[in-house]
């Protein structure tokens, strides 16, 4: 599920920064990433399931290894985990709407964070 209209995709941030705001949201980057590619996770366990809120972004300037990145967020998924398959973000999944209404506080409250300090 996409979190389309949270105005991600026109956001821009130090890295170094952006790991901090994003860690205290829960989302952690960890072994997420490349030189130039980032993903920040935040899994949920739920009766209904293991689901993913996963905020993807690029570097737009500098190098993600060397902790010296700017980078470009983009939108926002919700994905479903199957054992061993892996996530599915389909239009056809199910997301529990207690679950979608808490990840959109939590990219609200991230995205107020990061208006702070983006470019």
């Amino acid at each position: 599920m996409k979190f389309e209209k949270t105005g991600y995709e026109t956001i821009k941030a130090d890295l170094n920064r952006l790991d901090e705001v994003m860690k205290s949201h829960g989302l952690v980057r960890e072994g997420q990433w490349d030189y130039e590619r980032v993903t920040y996770d935040r899994k949920f366990e739920i009766k209904e399931g293991t689901f993913y809120l996963r905020v993807f972004g690029y570097a737009a300037e500098g190098d993600v290894g060397a902790h010296d990145a700017v980078i470009q967020l983009m939108t926002p998924l919700l994905g479903k985990h199957y054992y061993p398959h892996g996530v599915e973000y389909g239009e056809g999944e199910d997301f529990p709407n207690h679950l979608v209404a808490k990840c959109e506080a939590i990219l609200a409250d991230v995205k107020k964070e990061i208006a702070h300090f983006a470019e």
